[in-house]
């Protein structure tokens, strides 16, 4: 009786959260442009978006900033990554200090922190400054993608590769990187997904004439009802929705395979070779 009303409980839990999302998409099909009459299934409001030059433009941003953000955020934070690996004691537990704080911290106040100081740096907001503040939020996402990435890699290989002639450059481009690129991958697509959700930060630090389709969904909100803000807002939930499954099963996928890898003596072994010489065939490529 009590697992029944504990499943109960959960499935109103999630029935409170995503009803209202479920209503939103049904009532994007709507004919009508009433929401509370059904006027016959149609995609009308979905072509409508294409012809939309507001609409337009602020996928354009959108796009533009969150490529951008990730793509710029991956690399710093896995860079970031690296530093704080290699790092011992206080030092690499007060940067994981400053960067937790990003993540717990309230959007409202990164986004006026952020502000603050592009008017205070007399940096004209635009797209340079929506496109730093979007970086700047990402790379801790990306930085917690990548680390246990790292604490999972096998460092005899990367000695090994070294001891076989390759320098560390190429070492770390042929042998380190495709065995965090899961983690990389990861990052990329957690700081592209928070860029095109994010709403407070970009509201903050844009400029004039520069909008999100965040920001778009929230000012036609505000001029009232518009059955487009159905269409627009379902396909961002769905782009999301899809970005954080592929997420997850990479996430999954990665799990099983280092938990295979740990019940498997043999790969056990293989990872700590008696014979040094033995990994010749596995750099060839080098």
């Amino acid at each position: 009786m009590v697992k029944f009303l504990q499943r109960v409980y959960v499935y109103l839990i999630f029935s409170f959260l995503y009803l209202p999302i479920a209503v939103l998409m049904v009532y994007s099909f709507n004919n009508s442009r009433s929401r509370g009459t059904w006027g016959g299934f149609t995609f009308k409001w979905y072509q409508g978006l294409f012809y939309d030059r507001t609409i337009m433009g602020s996928l354009y941003s959108t796009l533009i900033i969150g490529i951008g953000a990730a793509v710029i955020a991956t690399i710093i934070g896995t860079l970031a990554a690296f530093g704080i690996h290699n790092s011992q004691g206080w030092q690499k537990r007060l940067v994981m200090n400053l960067t937790y704080i990003p993540v717990l911290n309230p959007d409202i106040v990164t986004a006026i922190s952020l502000m603050i100081l592009f008017v205070f740096t007399r940096l004209r907001l635009g797209y340079l400054t929506l496109l730093l503040a979007h970086i700047t939020f990402n790379i801790p996402y990306v930085i917690l993608s990548v680390l246990p990435k790292l604490r999972q890699l096998n460092k005899h290989l990367y000695e090994a590769a070294l001891d076989l002639g390759a320098t560390p450059a190429q070492a770390l481009w042929k042998i380190v990187i495709p065995e965090i690129m899961p983690g990389i991958i990861t990052g990329l697509l957690l700081a592209f997904t928070l860029s095109i959700d994010d709403f407070v930060v970009s509201f903050f630090t844009t400029g004039s004439g520069i909008s999100t389709l965040s920001i778009t969904i929230f000012s036609m909100a505000r001029q009232g009802i518009n059955p487009k803000i159905n269409a627009l807002s379902t396909l961002m939930f769905t782009l999301v929705l899809v970005l954080l499954i592929i997420v997850n099963i990479r996430q999954g996928r990665d799990q099983k395979k280092e938990r295979a890898d740990k019940g498997d003596p043999k790969k056990q072994i293989s990872a700590y070779p008696a014979d040094p010489s033995g990994l010749q065939s596995g750099f060839n490529r080098l």
